[in-house]
């Protein structure tokens, strides 16, 4: 069983980055920015179907127990989806998703059979 650790317990990794001008600065905190409100957004849509549902709880989403969900939790529990791309008339699929991800994806609002 994986144990969830936190990444700001431990060194950070980061790495020299060099822009050249203002503009690509301004472009590279825009991207952060979007990912941050996707981010942000992923969790409150799972937190609000929770509610609807009268749960505050994901089973099996820390570490084999129940969590509230944050982004993080969220997208580590996604992170192993894979689809696979539809061709001509077949959709695409997600082969084999886990019950706890296939529960995540309803609680989103995105139907795992209809990827279109």
């Amino acid at each position: 069983m994986r144990t969830h650790r936190p990444w700001f317990k431990g060194p950070l990794a980061v790495a020299a980055l060099y822009l050249k001008n203002n503009r690509r600065i301004a472009a590279l905190i825009t991207v952060i920015c979007l990912a941050l409100l996707i981010f942000c957004l992923v969790e409150r849509q799972v937190r609000r179907a929770l509610a609807a549902r009268g749960a505050t709880k994901v089973e099996g989403l820390y570490a084999g127990r129940s969590a509230i969900p944050t982004g993080r939790l969220i997208f580590d529990a996604l992170a192993g989806i894979r689809i696979i791309s539809g061709t001509g008339q077949s959709p695409p699929i997600i082969p084999q998703p886990t019950d706890l991800q296939i529960h995540l994806l309803d609680l989103l609002d995105v139907d795992p059979r209809d990827l279109r």
